[in-house]
């Protein structure tokens, strides 16, 4: 089985790219020989899929952009909404095949995910069953602002159901500077979360890099194949 991570989102925009650039160059920084990959992405202009470009870059693996991401299509929805808006369907087979080549390459994997763990990757399978496929543990980025209790909650809830790996959640300060509500609201999911919390990601600077420790990977690299517990 193939070492990695599958990051994924409590929600679209909450810094799944920051998090999953800042594990792969903490690999890459340790001696990891590590491959990522962007199985689709959405919302892709002519300046082409920016995010799998970001983890190519952070990973410095020298991959064809059409391994890391085998599909991308122009509208910002869902990957099975964007490519329909194209006449298109996402081509699993595409994916599967991508995959297969890079996890043969590499020591150990990072797969950005699209959306959140239900968002439909292709017809009839969801993030959270490409995970179950890819057989990598989960990487939950969660929103610091008001709502993630709920939304980190339900997520962890549908990872516990259909009997996924959590390797564990990192909170994502996307939205900059909380209110004092906001961070009394973030303080009791901290307590929810026990030790499923690995890391704390702070508003970056212009240009700023988030670093390997404060994604947690040194405890994911620490854990292996155990998952994460409450």
């Amino acid at each position: 089985m193939t070492r990695g991570w599958f990051v994924t989102g409590t929600d679209t925009g909450v810094g799944k790219t920051v998090v999953s650039c800042a594990i792969a160059r903490g690999c890459l920084e340790r001696g990891i020989d590590v491959g990522v990959m962007k199985p689709s992405e959405t919302g892709v202009s002519e300046a082409g899929p920016l995010d799998a470009i970001a983890l190519r870059d952070a990973a410095d693996c020298g991959d064809a952009l059409e391994l890391i991401c085998p599909q991308a299509f122009a509208m910002p929805a869902a990957p099975t909404v964007a490519a329909s808006a194209e006449g298109r369907s996402v081509e699993a087979g595409a994916i599967r095949t991508a995959w297969a080549t890079l996890a043969g390459r590499h020591e150990a994997m990072v797969v950005e995910g699209a959306g959140g763990l239900l968002v439909p990757i292709w017809d009839g399978a969801t993030m959270a069953d490409l995970a179950a496929e890819l057989g990598l543990p989960l990487v939950v980025v969660a929103r610091a602002a008001l709502g993630t209790i709920n939304h980190t909650l339900l997520t962890l809830e549908a990872i516990e159901r259909r009997g996924l790996d959590l390797a564990g959640v990192v909170i994502s300060h996307a939205t900059g500077v909380l209110s004092d509500a906001d961070e009394a609201n973030l303080g009791a999911l901290r307590q929810a979360l026990g030790r499923c919390l690995i890391g704390e990601l702070q508003p970056l600077p212009e240009g700023g890099r988030a670093t390997a420790e404060s994604v947690g990977l040194p405890r994911l690299l620490a854990a292996g194949d155990e998952p994460a517990r409450r």
